[in-house]
């Protein structure tokens, strides 16, 4: 069976089939990591995650990872979780945010995006080309277009401070400007963090790694865009999305 998560019991989402253990040795050329299987082989596996994932990726560290029976992958494993020194859980494949929003939001786990008749992924929308993570519409309400983004870093001066973005992203400022439009256009606009770090507990826009999405998100939220987030729960056998958090401008 090729590598999917499943719901159950409508809250929390399984990694299946089983994620294994394993050491890094380092990760490398943005998607690849070097790991040490508990049998002392080595092996390259895939990495989901295009940030600088500081703190996330340092050589010794446990780490799980995923594995798919789809033939034409080149590598068939995916890094999925860390666990830091300090004892801190990271779910670093930032692919899983989505799947985790949309089932948040199924459940009724995140109380602010309820009373929706419809729930649409990856739909085009604005003038920059984009494609809004989720939009929810309804027959009674103007429809609400939600851009979901993880949050990995943690600053480990301040005792749970996160921080969005990790590295400069023109990509988010984008999706900022596309949020804006929305709320002119009459419609909801939300950006939702989801948080997959166990060690964060509140959460800021990085103005020191990038000052321009942090402009641009005071902006979006003068303008009207919502800002939610919303930590999860992490662990090797799977996660679930249920606790809002602080954002701290």
């Amino acid at each position: 069976m090729t590598l999917d998560i499943v719901h159950k019991n409508s809250r929390k989402m399984h990694f299946e089939p089983a994620l294994k253990p394993a050491t890094l040795i380092k990760r490398y050329k943005r998607f690849l990591a070097d790991i040490t299987l508990p049998d002392g082989s080595q092996r390259t596996i895939h990495c989901a995650n295009t940030g600088a994932m500081t703190g996330c990726a340092t050589p010794g560290d446990r780490i799980w990872y995923s594995t798919s029976d789809n033939p034409k992958r080149k590598y068939p494993n995916s890094w999925e979780l860390v666990e830091t020194t300090k004892g801190h859980t990271i779910c670093i494949n930032t692919a899983r945010a989505n799947p985790l929003a949309v089932e948040a939001i199924e459940s009724g786990a995140i109380k602010e995006l309820q009373g929706y008749d419809e729930l649409q992924t990856e739909v085009k929308y604005g003038n920059e080309n984009s494609r809004i993570d989720i939009l929810l519409k309804s027959s009674t309400q103007p429809s609400c277009y939600i851009e979901v983004k993880s949050v990995t870093l943690l600053d480990d001066t301040q005792p749970g401070q996160g921080y969005f973005p990790d590295a400069v992203t023109t990509r988010g400022q984008k999706h900022l400007r596309e949020l804006m439009e929305m709320v002119g256009n009459g419609s909801r606009s939300v950006l939702l963090f989801v948080v997959l770090h166990s060690g964060i507990e509140k959460v800021s826009p990085a103005h020191h790694i990038d000052a321009n999405y942090s402009k641009l998100l005071k902006q979006a939220q003068g303008q009207g865009v919502e800002v939610l987030c919303y930590k999860a729960v992490v662990t090797e056998t799977g996660m679930t999305l249920c606790e809002a958090i602080e954002l701290c401008n």
